[in-house]
């Protein structure tokens, strides 16, 4: 890994993103010559440029939607990472063209100006509510990685990848910050469907995924990452034993676009792919329009029972999930000000 970012000039769009900053703090370590961060937030760009003072580091204020505004960034760059999208299910529900705009044309802007300008790999943040979506910002980013398949099956010079995880911990706009909050507060913590499941990801393994992904991946390749999940009761019920709250849980009902778990992976697609440990590496599916010859052919033969998802994956208890939130830096700077707090 030391060698792969030797020397090289890299650029994040998003990059002042939750992901942006955690994949910024990974490759500032190793010998880069340019790290260039690409968004449209130029108060953030300010902050983290006053915050770091890193010579390496360059800010470009352009936005994935506007062609024109990025392309110029492009040169000279040897590995992208697309992080810059609009994540939030109901705000994309409500605003679907904007979602549009952002996760499919700007995706296919970034990849066309990567392979205008030489760029030798890219890799795309997809999400788990991209597999089966039924809400605008995951049918957005599946067509984001169709985008991706299909410039990949026309021969682009540039490899081009996506990563697919599940729910990270404690990532701008998420439910736990929420969920702090209300305790803080003394709130009652608003669950929407007690047993409804979701993916558990620590930010430092969506990094590592991404990492992964760049050394590994293929023309057109799908990483997952296999993850544990819990229930969003038993997530409420874990932050209130941390917090020592005696926080009642709400139920409030399900919001706009929400599913009760989420798919990381379908049966078609773990029929293609290989397991690497940690992740699942699905191919890029390579046949063309001339469907013919694969129906001759016929199709797999041992077909997984199941999709891989939230409900059937690794279910941690709430002790398991105290365990998993007592490890992240946020959780650990939150109960150091509540004993602050406590002192004064």
């Amino acid at each position: 890994m030391d060698t792969l970012f030797k020397d090289k000039t890299i650029l994040i769009t998003g990059g002042t993103g939750s992901f942006g900053n955690a994949f910024l703090n990974h490759v500032r370590v190793h010998d880069c010559r340019e790290i260039r961060i690409l968004s449209r937030d130029e108060l953030k760009q300010e902050e983290m440029r006053v915050r770091l003072r890193d010579s390496r580091l360059r800010f470009i204020l352009g936005d994935v939607r506007s062609y024109e505004s990025i392309v110029h960034s492009f040169s000279g760059v040897d590995y992208v990472f697309h992080a810059a999208a609009l994540k939030q299910v109901p705000s994309c529900e409500f605003f679907p063209g904007q979602a549009v705009q952002t996760n499919i044309l700007g995706s296919e802007n970034v990849i066309k100006a990567a392979i205008a300008k030489g760029v030798k790999r890219v890799v795309c943040l997809s999400t788990d509510k991209a597999v089966y979506p039924i809400n605008a910002m995951g049918m957005s980013k599946a067509l984001m990685e169709k985008m991706v398949h299909a410039y990949s099956r026309n021969g682009a010079s540039t490899v081009l990848s996506c990563v697919r995880y599940g729910n990270v911990l404690y990532s701008r706009g998420s439910v736990i910050p929420l969920f702090v909050r209300q305790i803080k507060q003394r709130s009652p913590i608003t669950v929407t469907v007690p047993e409804m499941t979701r993916f558990l990801l620590p930010l430092e393994e969506a990094v590592h995924l991404v990492a992964f992904a760049l050394e590994h991946a293929r023309p057109g390749d799908t990483l997952v990452k296999k993850s544990p999940a819990c229930t969003i009761e038993v997530l409420a019920k874990a932050l209130r034993r941390i917090f020592d709250s005696g926080s009642p849980i709400e139920t409030i009902g399900i919001r706009h676009g929400e599913k009760l778990f989420e798919t990381l992976a379908t049966r078609d697609e773990l029929t293609r792919a290989s397991d690497h440990g940690q992740y699942f590496r699905i191919p890029l599916d390579t046949r063309d329009l001339n469907y013919s010859a694969f129906v001759e052919a016929g199709g797999a033969k041992n077909i997984p029972a199941d999709d891989y998802t939230s409900h059937n994956t690794d279910r941690l208890d709430t002790d398991a999930v105290v365990g998993v939130l007592l490890d992240l830096p946020e959780i650990k700077a939150e109960l150091s000000q509540a004993r602050r707090s406590a002192l004064a």
